[in-house]
């Protein structure tokens, strides 16, 4: 009898656990990519002078990387990007062929985490620009759109299954002890 109390205490933490991991929202306090400037997917007669990314929250200027990488495989963005609060940007060479340009980006929000990914834009109308170096290979980014709920489920479906071991522990009679008190 003196382990109901102990049941009950056990089992009541493990539904204020339970309950409080599947209530609690998904967590996203890092930066995630708001818009860009030309947007993602535009199809474009004139070159833009500049690609300019927004971003929910201020970033960090150190580690910013920001390149755009034409059809033919070379870099078209001219000096350094600019980070100025919550958007960085870096301006263009006058474009050349027709076809898909990438806008790779790596940046460090407030809190340290880094965010990289890719937008594209299409440009319709051939230029008469020079472009800069061959690119290196790209690794593809994701979007950093905040954390997975993947880690939030895994740790309550364990929470679950700690607390019922827990529970029926505390729970079973030692044999001979049914008629006891």
């Amino acid at each position: 009898m003196r382990r109901l109390p102990l049941v009950m205490i056990a089992a009541l933490l493990l539904c204020v656990g339970v309950v409080g991991t599947w209530a609690a929202p998904a967590a996203s306090a890092h930066s995630r990519l708001k818009s860009s400037d030309p947007a993602d997917g535009a199809k474009l007669a004139t070159a833009p002078a500049q690609v300019t990314l927004t971003f929910n929250e201020d970033l960090q200027s150190s580690f910013a990387t920001l390149n755009v990488v034409g059809p033919d495989g070379h870099y078209w963005q001219q000096g350094d990007p600019r980070v100025d609060g919550a958007t960085i940007s870096v301006a263009l060479r006058e474009l050349g062929p027709v076809g898909e340009y990438r806008i790779n980006f790596r940046v460090t929000s407030g809190d340290g985490h880094p965010i990289e990914g890719r937008r594209s834009f299409e440009l319709t109308v051939a230029g008469g620009g020079t472009p800069g170096p061959l690119a290196e290979s790209e690794q593809p980014g994701s979007e950093g759109d905040g954390l997975s709920v993947v880690p939030f489920l895994v740790g309550g479906a364990l929470i679950l299954i700690v607390g019922l071991g827990v529970v029926f522990w505390l729970g079973r009679r030692k044999p001979g002890s049914a008629g006891k008190s």
